[in-house]
Order: C-alpha cells, then structure tokens, then sequence
C-alpha cells in the first residue's frame, strides 16, 4: 500500500491517542520499506531497516502502534516476548523460533488472500457437491431433464440458505489432532509438519448443510490454490515485510554483573543479536533470510535502561523512542474519538439485551480523571485502567440486563453515576495518596 508518512499517522490515529514520535517513527520506517522497494536490485541489498526501541509504561500503545502498522499494509507480524527465550543450554524457547512463528503468520496470510480470490469459484463448485449430495437425499428418480429441473431447484433453495439446519450426512477430510510432543510445549498440528507424507483421510460426520457447506468450500478452495506460488510469496513476504515486536526487552538488560541470572540474559541477549543483524534460519518452507524484517523492540524500562543492552544489540536498534504515560485528556480521547471505543463496545453489548446506553459529557471527564489518579496512586498500566474502571461501573448494570423480552430502556451514565458507583475504587485511590 503506497501511503505517506503522514497518511500512516493519520490511520494510527483512528485507533491510538497520542504517543506521536512513536507513530511517525514507525511510519518513516514503514515508508522506507517503500521507497527501498523502488529501487534498483544493487541498492536494495544495501538498504536495511532501521529497526526501533520503545521505552514507556505498560497500557501507553506499544504493542498496538506495531500491530495496527501491520495491519495497515497487510504485513506478516508477530509479537514475542524476550523472557520466554534463554540462551542456549538454558530450559527456554530457542529465538529462531520468531522467525519460523513469522513464516507461519506469513503462510496464513497469503493463503488467506488467496483463498478470498477463488472463494466464488469454490462455493460455486461446493454448491454443485452440495447439490448432488440433497439430489440423492430426496431420491428423486425422474428424467434427466426433470432431474436437472430437480437440482436447479434445490440450488435455489440453498442459496436461499433454507437447508442451512437441515442435518445431513457427508464425507468430509479428517483433519489430524494438534499434539504436545513435549509435555507443557505448544500443540504442534502434525498434519500442518507432516502434510503431503500422511496419507489424505476422509470419513462420514454428520453436520448441518451450513457447516457442510463451509468444509465443501475449503476443499474446492485448496484445490484451486497453487501451494508452493502461495509459498513462495508468503516467503518472499515475510523476508522484506515482516515485522517482529520483541516485547519486554527490558528484562534481559543486564546490570554489567558477570554472575547469576545476568549471565543468562546477556546470553539472551546475544542470540537474539545475529537474529536481528541478519541472519539465515531454516524453517519447514526452505531457508529464511532475516536481513530486511524489521524488529520494533520495547520495555517498560523502570528499573534498567536502554544503555543497558549489550552495545552491538543497542547499534542494531538506531531509532530510540519514548511513549508518555496516558493523561486524563487522553483517556477522554479513547473513550470518544477511537473507532469503536470502549464505550461503543458496551453500548453494543447491552443493546442485545435491549439496554439503549449513554454517557454525558461529564460522565466521560469523571471516567477519565478516575483513571489517570488511580494509575498515578497505584500501578500504571495505562489504558488498560480503562478496563477496570468501565467494568467497576457498569457491573450492575450487566448483572441486571437479559433474562427476559423487555422494552428498549435508556440508561444515561452521568458524573453521579460515575462517582457513586465507583466509590470504593476512588475510596481506595484517596488513602493510597497518603501512604508513602
């Protein structure tokens, strides 16, 4: 997608308050990806990204900014946090693992758009399977010109979605079970490893023709599906837009000590370096070169810094990055001016059980200036507060909506509201400023 740096921060806007160093450095880095595309082959294998390190408190659009810029441009992402892995000979998860994660994501990417491309041409022929199979249901053993009158008939109706709880029997592929193979691991899908050394296995379910349906068109999509062009592009994807976001970078900064816990995170540390210089990792679809992703790392950094790194990690990072804690007149932004805001989410929750909710002016100011006090007295964990907060203050009304054929009824939050409901929290707030 060709956009501007600004039109990128203006996309981001949409969905995160604030924090604008962050965004436009995410957006130069993203329109660089662009213009390094533009150019002749000799001079793109010299350009690499500039890779970029958040600092900020938790709750402050991290991790969002990184994932709503992949979404944005439809590129591979995946977020890993840096304390699940540990140097090599340590109990812990080996970093090239990120890489294959991201070939994955990138595979389930492009066989998504791809399988959107041929999805009419696939329901068109599950149609016709469907067709035959509800032909020899109703046993209809007339002409061929009647049988064929027959079966538009019934095509008919299924489009019309009036067979959709009819339950049938069908043959259907057997997928094969995730398993651990290590006790406490991730399920590994032994169908996704293995695939085409397994013999394809089918066998009799019995299903509605909606579900049906939807296995039918799967199938008839894999068949049009050229998988190693999908490959390839997903390959070629994940290698020059990639995006990794190393959360939690912070907890393997070391202090400079050369014993304990500290020798494992620089250890850390230093896998992960060659990872980020650039790298070939071997991966189920064939070698992955990692020179071009672009890492986006991040941390809290309360009690380290980013001086702390190791300096050759520190020299693959150039793009340093603060994020302020939220204010009040950001959290009144969130509630109002994102694309479904917290408070658009549960008006439309309540409004399935016909609670029709609104929040004033001053319900929204009380909300905000709640929340930024109690991040300021307690932990700051941001916009995440929010969440606390909203659900403190509409507790009773989600206990006591639903259950019944009720009348739409209008409930209005207003400062009153707000502050009577939510009296234990600022209760608690009031004492946790006197207690040093």
């Amino acid at each position: 997608m060709d956009l501007s740096p600004k039109q990128i921060v203006n996309e981001l806007n949409k969905h995160i308050i604030g924090q604008d160093e962050a965004k436009k450095a995410v957006a130069i880095a993203l329109r660089n990806r662009y213009r390094r595309a533009q150019l002749s082959p000799e001079l793109r294998d010299e350009i690499t990204p500039k890779n970029i390190i958040m600092k900020g408190p938790t709750g402050v659009g991290k991790t969002e900014i990184a994932r709503r810029l992949a979404k944005l441009v439809k590129a591979p992402f995946i977020k890993v946090e840096a304390t699940k892995y540990t140097e090599v000979g340590y109990v812990g998860k080996d970093v090239e693992g990120m890489v294959r994660d991201l070939v994955e994501c990138a595979i389930r990417l492009v066989k998504e758009e791809k399988t959107a491309e041929v999805r009419e041409k696939a329901t068109r022929a599950a149609e016709q399977h469907m067709v035959k199979l509800l032909a020899e249901i109703k046993k209809n053993d007339r002409g061929e010109l009647d049988r064929k009158i027959f079966e538009d008939n019934l095509l008919t109706s299924l489009q019309k979605g009036e067979f959709d709880n009819m339950v049938i029997e069908a043959d259907v592929k057997d997928e094969l079970k995730s398993m651990e193979l290590v006790p406490g691991g991730a399920a590994i899908n032994l169908g996704s490893i293995f695939g085409e050394m397994l013999p394809s296995k089918r066998k009799k379910r019995k299903l509605t023709v909606k579900e049906a349906m939807k296995l039918f068109t799967e199938e008839e999509a894999e068949k049009l599906i050229d998988d190693d062009a999908a490959t390839e592009e997903a390959l070629r994807r994940a290698e020059n837009d990639g995006i990794i976001f190393i959360d939690e970078i912070d907890k393997i900064a070391g202090k400079g000590n050369t014993n304990g816990a500290d020798v494992s995170r620089e250890g850390v540390q230093r896998d992960i370096l060659p990872i980020v210089e650039g790298s070939t990792v071997m991966t189920k679809y064939g070698p992955v070169k990692t020179d071009y992703m672009l890492f986006i790392a991040a941390g809290a950094f309360h009690v380290s810094k980013i001086e702390d790194l190791i300096p050759e990690l520190q020299g693959r990072f150039p793009v340093s990055v603060e994020l302020k804690s939220l204010t009040k007149e950001d959290f009144v932004k969130i509630l109002t001016s994102t694309e479904h805001s917290l408070t658009q989410q549960y008006a439309v929750l309540l409004a399935v059980d016909n609670i029709d909710l609104k929040f004033t002016p001053d319900a929204i100011d009380a909300i905000a200036e709640i929340s930024e006090e109690i991040n300021l007295t307690s932990e700051d964990i941001g916009a995440r507060r929010l969440h606390t907060v909203m659900e403190y203050l509409l507790e009773d009304i989600s206990f006591n909506a639903g259950g019944g054929d009720y009348p739409v009824v209008t409930v209005e939050i207003n400062r009153a509201y707000v502050e009577e409901h939510l009296k234990t929290m600022t209760k608690d707030r009031n004492l946790k400023k006197y207690v040093l």
